[in-house]
């Protein structure tokens, strides 16, 4: 029987850009624009920006990449842990939910630092986007992580892996290879437990560092353990539990890829958050104050009343400390969609969270798990209710199964555009923001990429 890393790995050196649709390749390109949007938007961010300053002290001999923002120039897998973790600091980019959740975006740091640094073009990264994509969200499909206290970015070391090794050239031996040696880092569940930290946004990026690097060992002929998913002491046995792969259904021959399937969010927070982001928008025309609030419940699904609402386990979440806390609190992202009319990074800076009037509204804030809405999890929506009872006696409510950028309620192109707008002229300006949002919508034409970082340089 063919190994499962295997497997993969002939299925990533098999696909070919004309296997590709227009429909995944537009979807490509919404992807990158709406993942370098949060990226560019964090560049001053103090954790981005020490997370910046250690990948610049590593030495730039061999194949290097740029540091987004800057001119600076390391190796490949640093500049992928760097770049990463800006991307990932807003928890706005996409989101895939399955039996294990994911954000298959963080894949496109490793992509972009392997591409500039080894001279690959626009459709160079298309395709190996899909198949970082592909290959991590199947595996969310297989089996859960999140159930045995390990974390889904474990995914990602493998989707990654590929898609760097397809982006090197490398043979299936040594794209087989690169799993096998980056399946030995891997990262817990305790990531996103309790009062969470900046390791929270960097969990991911250095997944893709060790991604990378394991991919640049792989092609100079590193070999990693044999059997790492199925062995004894392997993946499966430790890790995952059994599940099996069939790369026959894969994305292949203008056959849909799992990357049309992934939600882009329309709002910031934590992807089980954005229904009730949406309903707490709606309700908020029908609240003269928020004075007059008696009390107000969340219905939601088991993933997230387990995630992001539950109370008794997880109190941070009701009083928050940190950034990522804050944005990993249904109860608090709820509470602010009806405070301020919005919730973009502005609700996540600490004179926001640390506020006092909110802090004290989340006393009257439940949450519940309703066990329609966790049968329906997720492929019959991602749904939640908020119900609101008023002081004079009044009760209004309402439930969302789609929220604003699933497949199914998806964002426009133009709301896309807007959202990246929004998030990075505040650093390029509007006119170099709307020049970098023609490049990305043109990326399949791209034949040098350092010609975006240039673009992307803050001044």
């Amino acid at each position: 029987m063919t190994e499962i890393a295997r497997k993969l790995a002939e299925y990533s050196n098999g696909l070919d850009y004309s296997d590709i649709s227009d429909s995944a390749i537009h979807e490509t390109k919404r992807r990158f624009i709406d993942t370098l949007a949060c990226g560019i938007n964090t560049f001053r961010v103090d954790s981005v920006r020490s997370v910046r300053k250690i990948s610049s002290w590593q030495p730039k001999t061999g194949p290097t990449s740029t540091l987004i923002g800057t001119n600076i120039r390391c190796p490949p897998d640093y500049a992928a842990f760097s770049n990463g973790y800006a991307m990932r600091y807003l928890d706005w980019n996409d989101t895939y939910l399955s039996k294990e959740p994911a954000h298959p975006s963080d894949n496109i740091a490793g992509i972009l630092s392997i591409a500039e640094a080894f001279g690959k073009n626009g459709k160079d990264i298309i395709l190996s986007t899909l198949i970082g994509y592909e290959i991590q969200c199947r595996l969310c499909d297989a089996a859960s992580l999140r159930s045995r206290g390990w974390d889904h970015v474990n995914y990602l070391l493998i989707g990654n892996a590929l898609a760097a090794s397809k982006l090197m050239g490398l043979s299936t031996e040594k794209s087989t290879q690169s799993v096998n040696i980056a399946l030995n880092n891997l990262s817990t569940r305790q990531n996103r437990v309790g009062e969470l930290s900046n390791w929270k946004a960097a969990a991911a990026s250095n997944t893709v560092r060790n991604a990378v690097f394991s991919a640049m060992l792989a092609g100079v002929g590193f070999t990693g353990p044999s059997e790492m998913v199925e062995g004894k002491w392997g993946f499966q046995n430790q890790v995952s539990g059994k599940f099996s792969i069939d790369t026959s259904i894969f994305g292949k021959n203008g056959s849909e890829f799992m990357l049309e399937k992934s939600y882009i969010k329309k709002n910031d927070g934590e992807i089980h958050s954005q229904s009730a982001i949406d309903i707490a928008l709606e309700l908020r025309k029908e609240i003269r104050s928020i004075n007059d609030i008696e009390s107000m419940r969340i219905d939601t699904q088991e993933a997230g009343f387990t995630i992001i609402g539950d109370r008794d386990k997880e109190p941070q979440k009701w009083n928050p400390m940190t950034k990522e806390t804050a944005d990993h609190s249904i109860a608090y992202i709820a509470t602010v969609a009806l405070m301020d009319g919005e919730v973009t990074e502005k609700q996540f800076a600490r004179d926001r969270f640390r506020d006092k009037r909110t802090l004290e509204f989340l006393k009257k804030v439940k949450v519940v798990e309703d066990s329609e809405f966790t049968d329906a999890y997720p492929y019959r929506g991602i749904a939640n209710r908020i119900t609101i009872k008023l002081k004079n006696g009044k009760t209004i409510s309402k439930e969302e199964y789609f929220q604003r950028g699933h497949p199914k309620n998806p964002m426009s192109d133009e709301e896309i555009e807007n959202k990246f707008i929004h998030l990075a002229s505040h650093n390029l300006g509007e006119k170099r923001t709307r020049k970098v949002l023609d490049f990305l919508w043109k990326i399949d034409e791209v034949k040098n990429l350092r010609d975006l970082f240039k673009m992307l340089v803050v001044r």
